[in-house]
């Protein structure tokens, strides 16, 4: 199994970790793997929210000790 790509934009503020990931999403491959990790709340809906509306696939979303982390698959 593949380790996922680590998107950290932990201390980045909305829209902040939406455009990292983005970003991160340009350089990935179809069936790619990333993980955001945020500090800020607003990434938990955001980017599941963005993810539905582009056509990717939410794997997994979670928050631990103040980090939320929000697995995603590039699908296209």
């Amino acid at each position: 199994m593949n380790h996922p790509i680590c998107v950290d934009a932990r201390n980045s503020f909305c829209p902040g970790p939406l455009m990292e990931l983005i970003a991160a999403m340009k350089l990935a491959q179809i069936g790619d793997e990333l993980e955001v990790l945020s500090t800020d709340q607003g990434s938990a809906h955001d980017i599941p929210e963005w993810i539905h509306k582009v056509g990717h696939e939410l794997i997994d979303t979670h928050e631990e000790n103040g980090v939320y982390h929000i697995r995603v698959r590039k699908k296209k």
